[in-house]
């Protein structure tokens, strides 16, 4: 356990407890917790979610940018569901992208574990993709990879990474449940 872990992790429950309860300051919150992150991983010589992580800057910056431009309110868009047709190429893009992404680690990089990093780095792209469009769906493929990134992280041994997911994996709950409740109030 290193103190950039530490840090990064107090950050990255914030940002996603302060996502459940749909405050836009999670972005810049998450922005400062995934820039820490990506240099985490880059010591750990896991690129894929070196990657992931800078694209989680950017989408930070896209997500604040969402949340702030609607007119209901706090939080500014409402929470909406995922069409089926938005559900299914969200998947299909997601699973082509993890098959691209495993390839391009396997075969240009001496990543660690290319094929399960691309695979989680790639359906968290679409789980928070989802969260910044705010569809109630995201939380839902946010439990599904958290749990597979405790395991991930435990086979590592980063103890307390992986005990972060656990936690995401709980507020992920909450999430879904409150963003479910937050989409019903409003219809």
């Amino acid at each position: 356990m290193t103190t950039l872990e530490l840090i990064a992790s107090a950050l990255g429950v914030l940002a996603v407890w302060l996502t459940v309860r749909q405050n836009p300051l999670c972005w810049p919150i998450g922005l400062v917790m995934v820039s820490l992150y990506a240099w985490f991983f880059f010591e750990a010589r896991l690129y894929s979610q070196v990657l992931l992580n800078g694209v989680f800057a950017a989408m930070q910056v896209y997500g604040w940018w969402q949340w702030t431009r609607g007119s209901s309110g706090e939080g500014g868009r409402p929470v909406v569901g995922a069409s089926a047709m938005e559900v299914g190429a969200g998947l299909l893009a997601a699973a082509l992208g993890s098959v691209a992404l495993g390839l391009l680690m396997a075969t240009a990089t001496e990543a660690a574990y290319p094929w399960p990093d691309a695979a989680l780095t790639a359906f968290s792209l679409l789980a928070q993709l989802w969260m910044a469009l705010k569809r109630w769906q995201c939380w839902v493929l946010w439990i599904v990879v958290d749990v597979l990134y405790v395991a991930f992280f435990v086979f590592q041994e980063y103890w307390l990474t992986a005990g972060l997911y656990g936690l995401f994996t709980m507020l992920a709950v909450m999430g879904l449940r409150e963003w479910r409740q937050s989409r019903l109030a409003a219809q």
